[in-house]
C-alpha cells in the first residue's frame, strides 16, 4: 500500500503536491505561451493531411517543460541531495535537449534528419549519465546482461518512444492524455517498487501535461507541437528504464505494456512505410488514429477509444504488481479532477476566447502534426 507519511520521500502527499505543482506552473504558462504564440504568428496551419481545420497556435510544449523542470526544481529543493544521482540528471538534461531539438522544429521545421540527430544527443547524453537498460528479464527465461548491446538497446528504446508520443499528437489531447495516463501508471509501480523520484519524475510530467490539456481536449486551442510530443515521449522512457527496468525483477513486457499505445503505432507506421519502400520519417495521414477517423469515429471517440487501451495496459501493469487498487484509486481521482478542471475552465473563459478569431490568420513557419 501507498506511503501516506508526508515527512518520507516516498509519501504519496508528496508525490499529489509534486502533480500539483506541475499542473499549477503549467497551467498558468499555457494560456500564455498560447497568447504570445497568437501575437507572434506561430500556427499549425491545415492541410490534408491534418484534422484540424482551422490554425492552432502551437508551442504548448514549453509550457509541459516547464512545469515539469519547475516541479523538479522545487523537489530538489525541499529533498537535497535526492536528485545527485546522474541518472536524474541525464533525464532533466537530455529531455531539455530533446525538447529544444522539438521546439526549433515548431519554430522553423527542421530536417528529419536534423530532428534525428538532436534526438541521438538526447539520448547519448542521457545514457552516458546512466539511464541505461543494462539487462533484461525476459518471459520464460533468465535474466539476460546486455553488455555491449546496453548501448544500441537503450538508444532504441529512448528515440523510439520519443518519436512513438509525436506520432499519435494527430488528434486533439491524444498524446497529452496517452502521455498522462501512461505517466500515471509509471508512477504507481514506482511507488509501489520503492523507486519514489522516478515516480516523482513521472506524477511531474503527469501534472505538467494535465495543465496544458487543459487548453487542448477536443475542441484545442494550442498544440504541445513537436517539442511536448519529444519531451513526454523521452521522460516517458527514461522512467521506465529508472523507475522498471532498474529492477532486474520486472519483465520487459512491463513498460511495454504500459506504453502501448504508442509503441503499437509507431511498429504499425514504420512496417507499413518500409513495406511500401517510404522513408519511415516521412509523416502521412495512415496512423492508428487516423484508421479510426477513417471508421467514422469523432475525435473524442477516438481519443477515448486510445485512452480505454492505455487504462487497459495500466491495470494489466498494475495487476502483474499486485496493485491494481492503488492504481483504480489514483486513475479515479485523476480523471474525476480533470473532468472538474477542463469544465470549469471551458466554463470561465469561453467567452474571451471568442475574441480571437483564427480563422483569419496566416502563418509563415508551418509545422508538420
Amino acid at each position: 500500500m501507498f506511503n501516506f507519511n508526508l515527512t518520507e520521500i516516498s509519501s504519496v502527499w508528496v508525490h499529489i503536491l509534486g502533480f500539483l505543482a506541475a499542473l499549477l506552473v503549467s497551467g498558468i504558462v499555457t494560456p500564455i505561451i498560447r497568447k504570445l504564440a497568437i501575437d507572434a504568428g506561430h500556427y499549425d496551419i491545415p492541410n490534408d493531411r491534418k484534422i484540424h481545420k482551422h490554425p492552432i497556435p502551437r508551442l504548448g510544449g514549453i509550457a509541459i517543460w516547464a512545469g515539469f523542470m519547475a516541479t523538479m526544481g522545487l523537489f530538489s529543493l525541499f529533498f537535497p541531495g535526492q536528485l545527485e544521482g546522474t541518472a536524474y540528471t541525464g533525464i532533466m538534461l537530455g529531455g531539455t535537449i530533446i525538447f529544444f531539438v522539438g521546439l526549433l522544429d515548431d519554430l522553423y521545421n527542421l530536417s528529419p534528419y536534423l530532428k534525428l540527430f538532436g534526438q541521438v544527443l538526447a539520448a547519448i547524453t542521457a545514457f552516458q549519465l546512466g539511464v541505461q537498460i543494462i539487462a533484461l528479464d525476459l518471459p520464460f527465461s533468465k535474466i539476460l546482461l546486455l553488455q555491449v548491446l546496453s548501448f544500441p538497446i537503450t538508444m532504441l528504446w529512448l528515440i523510439g518512444i520519443s518519436n512513438a508520443m509525436n506520432f499519435i499528437d494527430g488528434v486533439d489531447g491524444l498524446a497529452g492524455g496517452v502521455s498522462m495516463i501512461s505517466a500515471l501508471t509509471l508512477a504507481v509501480v514506482a511507488l509501489n517498487m520503492n523507486e519514489p523520484i522516478p515516480a516523482m519524475f513521472a506524477v511531474a510530467l503527469s501534472g505538467a501535461t494535465l495543465g496544458f490539456l487543459n487548453l487542448n481536449f477536443y475542441p484545442a486551442r494550442i498544440f504541445m507541437g513537436d517539442s511536448g510530443a519529444l519531451l513526454c515521449g523521452f521522460v516517458l522512457a527514461c522512467i521506465a528504464v529508472t523507475g522498471v527496468l532498474k529492477t532486474l525483477t520486472m519483465t520487459m513486457l512491463l513498460p511495454v505494456i504500459i506504453l502501448t499505445v504508442p509503441i503499437l503505432d509507431i511498429t504499425y507506421s514504420t512496417l507499413r512505410r518500409l513495406w511500401k519502400f517510404q522513408s519511415p520519417f516521412v509523416a502521412d495521414s495512415d496512423h492508428l488514429h487516423h484508421k479510426l477517423l477513417k471508421a467514422g469515429f469523432s475525435q473524442v471517440r477516438t481519443v477515448v477509444a486510445m485512452y480505454a487501451v492505455c487504462i487497459i495496459g495500466g491495470i494489466i501493469a498494475s495487476i502483474y504488481i499486485g496493485h491494481l487498487q492503488d492504481y483504480l484509486l489514483t486513475l479515479a481521482s485523476v480523471v474525476i479532477f480533470s473532468t472538474l478542471l477542463v469544465l470549469l475552465t471551458r466554463w470561465t473563459t469561453r467567452n474571451s476566447e471568442k475574441r480571437i478569431d483564427l480563422t483569419k490568420v496566416k502563418s509563415t513557419t508551418p509545422t508538420q502534426r
